[in-house]
């Protein structure tokens, strides 16, 4: 059985979309499946996003909240880190665990319940394969509407490996997460949704980035 199988509610396609609702064992088999990197990784995600003292983050698809916390300390007691993800289990697992500048919400990206201009950062890590091919338009328009004029925009997504038998090996463990090129799955969703692309490329850990910003 696949890592997908076993943690989501449903994702027999990899357009399809579906719910991760299993929150201690995506936190066991997320420290397995980065060989004991995981807190590396996010690190650099976070590095990325290029957080500033005082901002407001909105972590969509946040899952446990692991990258919120990273950010947490990075914008200090006078930021606010939001969370919102699909999953009540994930978002209770994810308040249990929240430093005090950090709050979660349940919701969906394609509807995000916030007001325009909101935020002065949206990230989004390993969440866009997770929602359903239809919704992911909406959802990059979401996230333009709530970041202010001038707002920045982090996108990190799985890239597969370049070995052809090591990329049929981690997707036959993870399922669809790694079946897609990031390249493809988000095309031109980006600048399609209203912002500028500033820059793109692989970070380790297999992974992969977009920065962005709203004009």
């Amino acid at each position: 059985m696949g890592l997908g199988k076993l943690l989501h509610r449903h994702e027999e396609h990899a357009d399809a979309g579906g719910t991760i609702d299993r929150p201690r064992t995506y936190e066991a088999l997320g420290s397995i499946a980065f060989l004991g990197g995981r807190r590396a990784a996010f690190t650099r995600v976070a590095a990325a996003a290029r957080p500033r003292a005082g901002d407001r983050v909105l972590d969509v698809g946040c899952g446990t909240g692991y990258l919120s916390r990273i950010l947490s300390p990075v914008v200090t007691p006078s930021g606010h880190v939001t969370g919102l993800d699909p999953s009540p289990a994930m978002v209770e697992y994810a308040t249990r665990h929240a430093p005090a500048n950090c709050t979660y919400v349940v919701g969906e990206g394609q509807r995000l319940p916030f007001p325009d201009a909101s935020f002065d950062l949206v990230v989004s890590s390993l969440a866009v394969h997770h929602m359903p091919a239809g919704a992911r338009p909406e959802a990059l328009r979401q996230m333009c509407r709530v970041l202010r004029p001038g707002g920045r925009l982090l996108i990190a997504e799985f890239r597969p490996p370049a070995n052809p038998l090591a990329r049929h090996l981690v997707g036959a463990l993870s399922g669809p997460a790694m079946r897609h090129d990031p390249r493809d799955l988000l095309g031109t969703l980006i600048p399609d949704a209203g912002f500028q692309v500033e820059s793109e490329g692989d970070l380790p850990y297999l992974l992969y980035y977009v920065r962005a910003t709203r004009p």
